[in-house]
């Protein structure tokens, strides 16, 4: 298991704030198109305490995000975007790559400070800088495992410090 972070790592401090406030679980949307790999990354997350909603793919998750094309001037008007404290996607999906959803999360006003991991089963050094200079706060390979999730949790904690 390899974690990258970016060297000069953006502010994860919406998580950090809701996790010392103690009053609610930190809300993760976790996009995967396999839905064995959802699962694991739910019960998982769950396991750490963390609210989770889960995505079969990225234009999925732009809707749940209120990012999707037919309601991005509705949510924006209503202000009815979706309150998560992290997204954690896989990169390899069909249609719309975990890369791409990444892109259009960091060109929104509103979701471009929620901090964004993406994971895969390929160790690519071109595509894992790629990610983290778009944006990621981190990259991790699949598959996860529970101290990964520890280690996530603690690493968005203390990037916003």
């Amino acid at each position: 298991m390899a974690i990258s972070t970016p060297s000069s790592a953006s502010s994860g401090s919406s998580m950090a704030a809701l996790m010392e406030n103690g009053d609610q679980l930190p809300h993760v949307l976790a996009v995967d198109d396999s839905v064995i790999d959802r699962k694991l990354i739910e019960k998982l997350l769950k396991n750490s305490s963390c609210k989770v909603t889960t995505a079969e793919n990225g234009p999925r998750a732009l809707e749940f995000l209120g990012l999707g094309d037919h309601d991005r001037h509705n949510s924006l008007e209503k202000g009815n975007v979706s309150k998560v404290n992290l997204i954690i996607t896989d990169y390899c999906m069909p249609g719309m790559t975990g890369y791409d959803l990444l892109k259009k999360i960091k060109e929104s006003s509103v979701m471009r400070e929620v901090p964004v991991v993406i994971m895969s089963s390929e160790n690519v050094p071109t595509r894992i800088s790629k990610c983290l200079e778009e944006g990621a706060q981190m990259f991790m390979l699949k598959p996860l495992k529970q101290s990964d999730i520890k280690r996530l949790k603690c690493h968005l904690m203390n990037s916003g410090n």
